[in-house]
């Protein structure tokens, strides 16, 4: 368990995830943890989630995020307004993101994520463009590599 304020933690989660550095992003995630990509299937606890957060820096595929904004309450719960990153090959898909994040006892136990399909839809279109006019593939002010 840490003494971080639940904005740090999630922050220090995030970054983890975008750096590579899984076994730190995970420290501070909880055993039952929930998690929620909305529209998507809920995946509950670590040993599940666990994967899936390890597939973001696979061989060819990647993870970045840039933090807009992120507050928390005084119950734990932190929300971000991201922008998140996947990379595949040299294909790089931006897209907003709005997380809400459950800290309790130190830990992450739920983090359910809201993104728009139009939106997602639009950086799919950008990310393929800027393959073939990579002047127009504008990078974020992300954390990872």
């Amino acid at each position: 368990m840490t003494s971080q304020n639940p904005v740090d933690l999630v922050r220090q989660f995030l970054t983890g995830l975008a750096s590579g550095d899984l076994r730190t992003a995970l420290a501070d995630v909880d055993e039952n943890i929930v998690y929620t990509n909305v529209s998507l299937p809920t995946v509950r606890g670590k040993a599940k989630f666990a994967p899936i957060m390890g597939g973001l820096n696979r061989p060819g595929f990647g993870f970045d995020v840039e933090i807009l904004a992120i507050s928390a309450d005084a119950d734990g719960v932190v929300l971000t307004e991201r922008i998140d990153e996947l990379k595949l090959g040299p294909i790089h898909m931006r897209f907003w993101v709005c997380g809400r994040f459950e800290v309790r006892e130190g830990r992450i136990t739920v983090w359910r994520d809201y993104f728009d399909f139009f939106d997602f839809t639009k950086g799919i279109v950008r990310a393929l463009v800027g393959v073939v006019v990579p002047s127009l593939n504008r990078r974020i002010n992300g954390v990872g590599k």
